[in-house]
């Protein structure tokens, strides 16, 4: 039997559940957990916060593992064979069909209405499809990613699904050399994004949001400017953001908080003819009020929305921490690991911004 954590409900306290192992079929792999992300998203489905989620579910989207069974000869999207003892992550999209509009016309296949998403999407009644758990069980078709070589599970899962998230973001931001990027928010995602805006040539990145141990991971990390929210409010921010940039606002602006109070202060910040991306509202947390003519329209603004991730961002992702791993050290964005039965105080830190990362060890005792 393979024990998993499984939040059963929305507002319920996390349960420990044993299932029995699968039965692999054709091209199916079998992953002995190593380590799986707590992740923001995760505090919002225990909040409801997602529509269509099958409760009850195996929380963990995020993961890396060591095969140790498979089904068939499968090999990496290298084209170099999988086999048993190699430690792997893989994309928690799953189910994207590559024939609709979305995936074939629009080349959206974030969108695709076949997507599903592990630990998020299915049921723990499907099975093994969280990484909450022992052992994670991939379907065939799913899309595995061996780590590189350098890359630790350590400093993978301290990226964790920021990185490629904050990439996807980045990606859709247009960063030009020489820009200012504000990002709201001092999470995974926001932490992320300031590395990947100075990478792509930013010369000025101002992280704003807190507390004080995320924010002391952005300066180490090569922030320019760090403001405490719990220190300024909503309209100093935008005066201190303006004064910053000589008086216009920054270039770019990457919204990563999920608080939906950030964007209509992030629309006011951005200058004139900028750019403002939305990363941070993958689940339904609110509304906030706009004023179309005055924040958008006579601003010029060019506003992107960023929905998930696709395979390229894994790929890049990992290419990133094997290039810029040691410069950075994802990796120490892990306030703590977590034994199994310690995923309810994992996700309630999560939540209470206790910790920058939380990673839960289902086979380490701690």
């Amino acid at each position: 039997m393979v024990r998993a954590a499984v939040m059963p409900a929305p507002h319920a306290p996390i349960e420990i559940r044993e299932y029995p192992l699968p039965e692999l079929e054709r091209g199916s792999i079998l992953l002995r957990t190593i380590m799986s992300e707590v992740c923001g998203t995760d505090v919002h489905l225990r909040e409801g916060h997602l529509g269509g989620v099958p409760y009850p579910i195996i929380p963990g989207h995020i993961n890396v593992g060591e095969i140790v069974d498979l089904r068939g000869e499968l090999c990496d999207v290298s084209g170099q064979p999988l086999s048993q003892g190699h430690v792997v992550t893989f994309l928690d999209v799953h189910g994207t069909c590559g024939r609709c509009w979305y995936c074939t016309v629009a080349h959206a296949s974030t969108r695709c209405p076949n997507r599903r998403v592990y630990g998020i999407t299915y049921s723990a009644d499907d099975g093994l499809l969280g990484g909450w758990s022992e052992m994670i069980y991939l379907r065939p078709g799913v899309k595995v990613l061996p780590l590189a070589p350098g890359v630790t599970p350590e400093r993978f899962m301290g990226a964790g699904c920021g990185l490629p998230t904050a990439l996807h973001a980045v990606e859709r931001a247009s960063i030009q050399l020489g820009d200012a990027v504000v990002v709201q928010g001092s999470g995974p995602v926001g932490l992320s994004a300031a590395i990947l805006a100075q990478l792509k040539g930013a010369t000025q990145v101002i992280v704003i949001g807190g507390p004080e141990a995320r924010l002391a991971e952005a300066k180490r990390i090569g922030a320019d400017t760090v403001i405490d929210i719990g220190v300024h409010g909503p309209k100093e921010r935008v005066g201190m953001v303006r004064e910053l940039c000589e008086g216009r606002g920054p270039d770019v602006t990457i919204e990563a908080s999920g608080n939906p109070e950030a964007v209509p202060e992030g629309l006011a910040m951005t200058r004139d003819a900028g750019t403002y991306v939305i990363v941070g509202q993958y689940t339904d947390n609110g509304s906030v009020a706009i004023n179309p003519h005055l924040d958008i329209n006579q601003k010029h603004l060019d506003i992107r929305g960023t929905w998930g991730i696709d395979f390229g961002h894994m790929w890049r992702s990992m290419r990133v921490l094997a290039k810029h791993g040691p410069r950075y050290e994802w990796e120490r964005f892990i306030s703590r690991h977590y034994a199994l039965d310690e995923a309810q105080q994992a996700l309630d830190d999560v939540a209470q911004l206790a910790v920058v990362k939380a990673v839960i060890e289902p086979n380490s005792s701690h």
